[in-house]
């Protein structure tokens, strides 16, 4: 039998999170750059390993943890870029 807990709940939740987002940046309504995709791409991250410790695969755990590290380094970009308007003055 199959059991379904409060961590495979939450590792779903990240990985629907992780798709709607993407699937946002396909559809042109979220940018690549943008604080919120990067954002919802480490908490889903997060959220899949979150799961992953509890019914642990090496490969899973490797690609999210991946998955974290780069929207983590986007993240950073996306914060550390000026807005337009103060680079205007």
């Amino acid at each position: 039998m199959i059991s379904y807990d409060i961590f495979d709940f939450l590792g779903n939740i990240g990985v629907l999170l992780v798709l709607v987002v993407y699937l946002g940046l396909q559809m042109e309504k979220l940018s690549a750059r943008s604080v919120l995709y990067s954002g919802a791409n480490i908490i889903g991250a997060i959220l899949i390993m979150l799961s992953l410790y509890f019914k642990f695969n090496l490969s899973a755990f490797v690609m999210e943890f991946a998955w974290f590290l780069i929207s983590a380094y986007g993240l950073y970009k996306a914060w550390g870029r000026p807005s337009i308007n103060a680079s205007e003055h």
